[in-house]
Parts: structure tokens; C-alpha cells; sequence
């Protein structure tokens, strides 16, 4: 198993059959690349978003247009892209389980908002979400754009995951030290990598406290386009 992140929120894993983007943010992205955009979404095989902000969403459609790749995500906004789209969606819902390629992925909570900026204001693009990715004898929590939840609990314990990928850069959402309280207390990860954060200077820069508090675990800062194996 294979997993790259895209800076920011965004993540390539490849598991099983499949090769998942995770949030693709490349439009206005300052930890991106943009002449490294081909090599991210190369043999791609869905597209999972975890809500509609435009940090996550901008590119999805570009990029399942281009690819013929699936999105997949919150029932809602599947529907509301599929009224405005060529491209296939595949909505579900918390709690429920897809098979994308062989890789078992299913929706839990997340706590944060979800909308799309209009001409007339935001628009709601259905509830935000974090991911259980299982396959290859891992499974792998993505947060999503969360604070801590007392669901981390039940999730720790029924799905047992063993990397997480954790929003941590503080502001809108979880900072370091919160994002390692929920790791401590919730989960026994032997992975955890931090996301959403050194994107801009408003957000956590540095993941040396995460590290410092989660002893036993290993915390790996990752670095745009570097893959990392499992």
C-alpha cells in the first residue's frame, strides 16, 4: 500500500485494485506543484471526497471529467454534481460501506460544514465525513475536516484503524495537540499522519508537539508527492 499526500488535505492512496484521490486540491494550492498535476492523478480510479469546501472540491470535477473516473462521497452532493455533470458519481451515507476496486471504504462522522460558494451565497453540499479505508491488512482512518468527536470512540473500536490521517493544522479544525488527544485516547494507531495544515501561515506549521505527545507511535510528516509504503 502506497500513500502520497497532495499538500493540504489531499491524498493519493493506492490499495488493493484502486487508486484513490482523496480531496485533490491543485487550483490555488500553495503546497502544490502545478506541472506535477498529471503524475498525481496518474491511473487513478475514484475520486472520495470528504465535503464540499472549495480546499477539497475545486478540482473533483476537472479531474473526473478528464480521467472518466468516479466521484464518490455524501449522497447529496454525488446527486447535486450528477444533475450539473457528465462524469459517474457513486453517493452513500454514514455507515455505509462501497467496494471501490477491492478497497472497503466506509463513511463515519466527522464534525465541521460542508457548502460551495455561489453568486448568491453558499450553498449546502450535504454533511461532512471522514473515511475507514480497509484492504492489503491495514486500515486507514481519514479524518476529514473534524474536531474531536466522542464517535471516535465507537470508531476506534469497531474498525480498529492502525494509520491515521488526521487534520491537525488548528482554525478550522483540530490543532496539534487536539488531533494527538484524539489519537491517544480514542485510537491505537501505529501511524499517524497530520493533514490540513503548513497550507498557509494561519495553520499549524510544524507536527513536533504531535510527535512529542504520541510516544510509541510514529508520526511522519509527509512531503508533497513523496510516496509512503505500508
Amino acid at each position: 500500500m502506497k500513500i502520497t499526500w497532495l499538500g493540504h488535505s489531499g491524498f493519493r492512496i493506492e490499495i488493493e485494485g484502486a487508486t484513490l484521490l482523496i480531496d485533490p486540491w491543485f487550483t490555488g494550492n500553495p503546497m502544490f506543484p502545478p506541472a506535477r498535476r498529471a503524475e498525481a492523478i496518474a491511473g487513478a480510479t475514484h475520486v472520495l471526497l470528504t465535503h464540499g469546501h472549495g480546499d477539497h472540491a475545486t478540482d473533483v470535477p476537472d479531474i473526473c471529467s478528464e480521467l472518466k473516473i468516479p466521484a464518490v462521497g455524501i449522497y447529496d452532493l454525488m446527486s447535486w454534481w450528477s444533475s450539473r455533470y457528465d462524469f459517474e458519481t457513486l453517493g452513500f451515507n454514514k455507515g455505509g460501506t462501497v467496494n471501490l476496486n477491492g478497497a472497503r471504504v466506509t463513511m463515519v462522522n466527522a464534525t465541521h460544514s460542508s457548502s460551495t460558494e455561489s453568486a448568491g451565497g453558499p450553498i449546502y453540499t450535504g454533511a461532512e465525513a471522514g473515511y475507514m479505508i480497509a484492504g492489503e491488512g491495514h486500515v486507514v482512518y481519514v479524518s476529514g475536516d473534524t474536531d474531536i468527536m466522542a464517535d471516535m470512540g465507537w470508531m476506534g473500536e469497531v474498525h480498529g484503524p492502525d494509520i491515521g490521517i488526521l487534520s491537525a493544522g488548528g482554525h478550522f479544525t483540530m490543532d496539534m495537540a487536539r488531533a494527538a488527544f484524539a489519537a491517544r485516547k480514542f485510537f491505537d494507531f501505529d501511524v499517524v499522519i497530520p493533514s490540513h495544515y503548513r497550507t498557509f501561515p494561519l495553520l499549524e506549521q510544524s507536527a513536533a508537539l504531535m510527535k512529542e505527545v504520541l510516544t510509541g507511535v510514529k508520526v511522519i510528516e509527509p512531503e508533497v508527492l513523496v510516496p509512503m509504503e505500508f
